[in-house]
C-alpha cells in the first residue's frame, strides 16, 4: 500500500536519523516527559501477567529505559533499537555506568540479576534486524509517533514477536502541540502567507487500535490522556520543542517571509497565550496500548488452523 493509499506522508528515515543524530546531545534537557510517561506504563504493566525470556525496547532513544526493564527481568536479556545512531551510543554509555559494579559479583548472581545486559542494534522499525519470533515483550515509550507510517511499523514488530507475546507502547495524539499548531496557523494568515505544517502528523488512537487489529493482534487495549506542559517564557517552549526532535521546525521554511519577522510574530502570539497563573501551556495528547500477538489462522501452506478453545464460541454467542 503505497503513502497516498494510507493518507500518510512519505517516511524519510535518512532525515530522521539525521535530525535525531544532532538532538541527541541535548535530549537530556527534555527526557523528562518519556520519564514520566516511563513510569505510567511500568504501572500499567504492573496488571499484566508477562514472563519473557527476550524483551525488545523498539525506539530506545538515550537508553533510559532499559534498567527499569532489566531490573522487572532479571533473567532476560533487553535490547534496544533505535534509528540514531548517536542515541545509541549514549545508551551504550548509559548502560556502562550503569552495570559496571556488576563485574565484581559472582558469575552465578551477576547472570541472576540480568548482568547480560541489553544488546543494541541501528535500526528503522519497519525493518528490525531480528528473526521472527524473537521476542516475548516489545516496549516502546513516545517514539512511534516519529514514524509516519505505523501500519508499516506494526507487521514488523508482530512479526518478531512470538505468538501470544505482548506489545506495550505509547505514542503521541492528534492534540499534541495544538497550541504550537494554532499560532503558526494564526501568524500566517496574519501576514498572508500559506499554511505550513510545522508539526508533525500524529495519529488518532481508534486508527491505532485498527492497524494493530490488521496487523496480526489481538486483544488491543487502548487508552489516553491529556498531559499540559507550562512554561515561563516563549523561548524556553520553543527551546524544548527543538530539544524533543523531528519537528520541521525551522523558521526558513516559510517561503517569501522574513525570518526575523515572523519569529518576533510567533513570539508573541505565544506571550497571548500566557494564562492568569502567568505560565505558557504546552499540550501533549499521550496514547497508550498494549495487544497480544495473535495465534496465526492460516498454516503456511494456507490450510486454517482453528484452536481447540475457540470451537463453539459462535454457536455459544448466537444461543
Amino acid at each position: 500500500m503505497s503513502p497516498t493509499e494510507t493518507g500518510r506522508p512519505a517516511y524519510d528515515s535518512r532525515r530522521l536519523r539525521k535530525i535525531f543524530d544532532r538532538r541527541a546531545a541535548t535530549f537530556d534537557d527534555v527526557a523528562f516527559l518519556p520519564r514520566e510517561i516511563a513510569q505510567r506504563m511500568r504501572e500499567r504493566l504492573d496488571y499484566i501477567k508477562v514472563n519473557p525470556v527476550q524483551v525488545l525496547d523498539a525506539g530506545c532513544g538515550a537508553g533510559d529505559d532499559l534498567p527499569s526493564l532489566r531490573e522487572r527481568f532479571p533473567e532476560a536479556p533487553v535490547f534496544g533499537t533505535d534509528l540514531s545512531g548517536a542515541m545509541l551510543a549514549r545508551a551504550v554509555t548509559h548502560d556502562a555506568a550503569d552495570t559496571g559494579w556488576r563485574r565484581f559479583l559472582p558469575a552465578s548472581l551477576g547472570k541472576a540479576l540480568g548482568s547480560r545486559g541489553p544488546r543494541f542494534a541501528q535500526a528503522d522499525f519497519s525493518a528490525l534486524p531480528f528473526a521472527s519470533g524473537a521476542f516475548e515483550l516489545i516496549w516502546s515509550n513516545l517514539a512511534l509517533h516519529w514514524h509516519s507510517r505505523p501500519d508499516l511499523v506494526f507487521p514488523e514488530w508482530q512479526r518478531v514477536l512470538k505468538v501470544n507475546g505482548l506489545l506495550m507502547f505509547s505514542t503521541l495524539g492528534p492534540d499534541t502541540l495544538k497550541e504550537l499548531r494554532g499560532t503558526y496557523a494564526e501568524i500566517e494568515a496574519a501576514h498572508g502567507v500559506n499554511t505550513h505544517k510545522h508539526v508533525i502528523d500524529f495519529v488518532d488512537m481508534h486508527d491505532l487500535g485498527d492497524m494493530l487489529v490488521e496487523s496480526g493482534f489481538e486483544i488491543p487495549v487502548m487508552d489516553q490522556e491529556t498531559l499540559t506542559i507550562t512554561y515561563k517564557s516563549p523561548e524556553s517552549l520553543l527551546a524544548d520543542v527543538r530539544r524533543w526532535g523531528a519537528y520541521p521546525f525551522r523558521r526558513e521554511a516559510l517561503p517569501g517571509v522574513a525570518s526575523r519577522r515572523m519569529h518576533k510574530a510567533l513570539l508573541a502570539a505565544l506571550e497571548a497565550r500566557r494564562r492568569g497563573d502567568g505560565t505558557i501551556p504546552l499540550t501533549f495528547e499521550v496514547i497508550y496500548g498494549h495487544a497480544w500477538k495473535a495465534v496465526p489462522r492460516v498454516t503456511p501452506e494456507g490450510h486454517g488452523i482453528v484452536r481447540i478453545e475457540d470451537i463453539g464460541r459462535g454457536r455459544q454467542g448466537n444461543r
